[in-house]
């Protein structure tokens, strides 16, 4: 099975479990080399992010925790999926990311390193920040709700509502080396407070309160 393939049998099968809906394509590149970057709560995540709208290139770094499960490692690999080792600094996945943007691609990436099993934001790696600032693309800020409860409203025969908002592109300034750890702070906290700001209260997480979010929560 190729990946195109692969994709329409898994938006057949979302629209007929779940209550799938995404906000904001319009912000979403057509073209060229872009950064997804979404918060992390459930492995239903995957097919989420994998049906992006207007990006059929779609790929994703994915934490090689999920080699040791036949079918998830069987869907990474052929939707060509970056797998990404995390109890180490992956120089490889890192270039296969740079390489990908590079021919213009999107790719998927979750900024906070990992799952939250708070069901809310945990504090944001400097990652997503690293790739943008090395290879100039715009990052999507992404928030995507409902999927920390869908496994479970599945089980009792209900359809979960699964929402993925796409904010504006955050286009990353010229890498300045002088201030590099500064920069990738403050991208960082950018991203994520980005991300919180289209998501309600209960989920702000280690951001509830941030004087970025509160800027943006008055902005709107």
């Amino acid at each position: 099975m190729n990946k195109h393939k692969l994709r329409s049998i898994i938006g057949w099968l979302m629209k007929r479990l779940t209550r799938t809906e995404f906000i904001g394509t319009e912000n979403i590149p057509p073209e060229g080399g872009v950064l997804i970057a979404c918060n992390h709560m459930s492995r239903m995540d995957i097919p989420v992010l994998f049906l992006t709208p207007n990006r059929p290139d779609m790929t994703a770094l994915v934490t090689t925790k999920y080699l040791k499960y036949p079918l998830i490692r069987w869907f990474i690999v052929t939707a060509e999926g970056i797998w990404l080792d995390r109890e180490t600094a992956d120089f490889s996945a890192f270039r296969k990311a740079v390489e990908a943007l590079k021919m213009g691609r999107a790719v998927g990436i979750a900024p906070e390193g990992t799952r939250s099993n708070t069901r809310a934001l945990i504090e944001g790696k400097p990652g997503t920040a690293l790739l943008a600032l090395r290879t100039g693309v715009p990052i999507i800020p992404t928030a995507i709700t409902g999927t920390e409860i869908a496994v479970e409203e599945m089980l009792h025969f209900k359809r979960p509502h699964l929402l993925t908002q796409y904010g504006k592109p955050i286009y990353p300034p010229v890498l300045d080396r002088k201030n590099r750890e500064g920069q990738l702070q403050h991208l960082t906290d950018e991203i994520m407070c980005q991300i919180a700001a289209m998501m309600p209260e209960k989920y702000h997480g280690v951001y509830a309160g941030h004087p970025r979010l509160k800027q943006l929560l008055a902005e709107k």
